[in-house]
């Protein structure tokens, strides 16, 4: 084909542009009357649109204004020049008492505004909560709530010998199976969930909803009910689409105040007795606790230390707390806040904690240190008593850990290349993985209930490593290997995947790659993951603007 000339390359940019000035006027059928040809549509599919979420009229936050000082000048006031002494005198004493008075509201504003930045302690309802909904919202989450507080979930854990074969094939057999459900996902709903950055996510136990909550950078709570029916939503276009409208349904709860990146929550979890509770850590130095019956959201600790994550055993009754400070809290929940206890055990942060759920008293942390640890939580509660000391320092740590006393106090360590970003525990106790900045995943198999009176484990070193990417810089959450909470199926767990087209990434427990989950509509790496603690086929994901993603088998659409 030959190339257009300079006089034909100006005629074409000079009809585009008239056909643009035409369309601007509104002046469509001139277009068609000069024999333009329209422009046409992309086709369907060409292009990845973002989630379009519903118009809602936003009831918008108090903001609280401080008054500003003005001179007399900028005042302009008027001054009669024949007043006389008298007169004088009067005005200026009403002038300063007028002063006095707006001195006194400019205190009371600057006030106001410095309590409205200071967290919030107080136990705080829904209406407080969802400031920004409106009270049909507020019904239909309340709904929600009532629907999954009809009969107790308890967390469940499987056996420690559970899916443990002697023989590789019936490894492969396992995951096989795992193979024919998982690989089968696909995106079947999508939202804007969180205003802000997904920082932490959990998968509601009820079975018949797929309810997800997610906390983000801000302290803000996305609930997300996201098979629930949807709204017709038209595009820039005019044009309803399902496949960038949202999915689901979904609220959004300020829990934790200011709503700053000083209020990030940093873990989640549901009540281990029921899950008619939601806990929730942040970086406000709080914990609370959301009751789905009551409404209330309560405050139940407060640390000086930033939190990094949580942990509670199947019982309920204590909770494990870790902090930016290198310590882990102990916290009965049956007792007053005052009388927690603080363990010192690193000299740098403690990003998550894990407790192991069928032997308790065996604790997982992973340290910007590089180094990962089992702790024996019986060795360390010996430290104090009920009269306290309730702060124990690393120094006091490292000397029972060093005596002949506090032998087993740390049941196994593993060194990694640098900072050790998460560890957990599988639900039978026995697998642990890890993530590191090293760009690995490590995984352990370790048979615990052996060694419950040993000193320390036989060998703890990883029998395999997994090579992947972990470089998520600032404005990705870091990448954390979560396992399917489910019991009854074998051991596997997800991680984002930043290299290959924003994938989900599902192994098992002894590293099979199971699934590697990918949708041309995603554009930002899916960085925090949580699976469904009853379906196999169900796994949710977050990225870094808040929007959120429901894998599943396409026939549940």
């Amino acid at each position: 084909m030959s190339e257009l000339t300079t006089y034909e390359l100006e005629r074409e940019a000079n009809i585009a542009r008239n056909r643009a000035l035409l369309e601007e006027l509104d002046l469509k059928d001139a277009v068609t009357q000069l024999g333009i040809p329209p422009k046409l549509k992309p086709a369907p599919g060409t292009r990845a649109k973002p989630t379009q979420p519903a118009k809602k009229v936003k009831r918008e936050r108090e903001v609280v204004e401080v008054p500003r000082r003005q001179s007399a000048r900028l005042k302009k006031e008027v001054v009669d020049p024949n007043e006389t002494a008298a007169q004088k005198k009067q005005r200026e004493e009403q002038q300063k008492k007028r002063r006095q008075i707006e001195e006194q509201e400019r205190l009371e504003a600057e006030e106001k505004a410095r309590l409205a930045k200071r967290p919030r302690h107080q136990e705080l309802d829904l209406t407080t909560l969802g400031d920004r909904l409106e009270e049909s919202e507020l019904g239909l989450l309340r709904s929600s709530f009532q629907a999954v507080t009809n009969v107790p979930l308890p967390k469940r854990t499987a056996d420690a010998n559970a899916f443990v074969f002697h023989e590789d094939q019936n490894n492969e057999a396992e995951v096989n199976e795992l193979r024919n459900k998982l690989q089968k996902l696909r995106v079947v709903s999508r939202a804007k969930v969180t205003e802000n950055r997904v920082y932490s996510a959990a998968y509601h136990p009820e079975a018949t909803k797929d309810l997800v909550f997610f906390g983000d950078k801000h302290g803000q709570i996305g609930i997300w009910d996201a098979r629930a029916p949807v709204d017709e939503v038209e595009d820039e276009d005019g044009d309803i689409s399902t496949d960038s409208r949202e999915g689901g349904k979904y609220w959004r709860l300020q829990c934790h105040w200011p709503a700053s990146s000083t209020s990030s929550i940093s873990s989640i979890k549901f009540d281990p007795v029921d899950a008619h509770s939601l806990f929730t850590t942040s970086y406000d130095c709080t914990i609370r606790r959301l009751s789905f019956v009551s409404g209330i959201s309560q405050e139940i600790f407060s640390s000086e230390h930033l939190i990094t994550s949580m942990d509670l055993p199947v019982g309920g009754h204590e909770m494990w707390i870790s902090d930016a400070s290198g310590g882990l809290t102990h916290l009965d929940l049956r007792e007053p806040k005052d009388k927690a206890c603080w363990y010192g055990l690193s000299t740098a942060k403690i990003g998550t904690v894990s407790i192991n759920p069928t032997s308790p008293h065996f604790l997982l942390t992973a340290s910007n240190s590089r180094e990962l640890k089992v702790w024996d939580s019986r060795k360390l509660q010996k430290l104090t008593s009920a009269t306290g000391p309730y702060q124990l320092s690393q120094y006091t740590v490292q000397d029972l850990v060093w005596s002949k006393k506090g032998k087993g106090t740390v049941r196994g360590i593993f060194q990694h290349g640098k900072s050790v970003s998460s560890a957990y525990w599988d639900p039978r106790g026995r697998s642990i993985v890890s993530t590191s900045y090293d760009d690995s995943i490590r995984l352990w198999d370790l048979d615990v209930a052996k060694y419950n009176s040993s000193p320390a484990f036989p060998s703890f070193t990883p029998f395999r490593g997994i090579k992947h990417n972990c470089q998520t810089g600032k404005w990705v959450t870091i990448l954390r290997a979560v396992w399917n909470p489910n019991p009854d199926v074998y051991p596997h767990f997800t991680i984002g995947n930043m290299n290959m087209n924003y994938a989900l990434d599902i192994y098992s427990c002894k590293g099979h790659l199971i699934a590697r989950l990918k949708d041309s509509r995603l554009t930002a790496t899916q960085a925090v993951t949580c699976s469904h603690p009853s379906v196999v086929e169900r796994c949710a994901t977050g990225n870094a603007s808040g929007r959120c993603v429901l894998w599943a088998p396409p026939d549940v659409e």
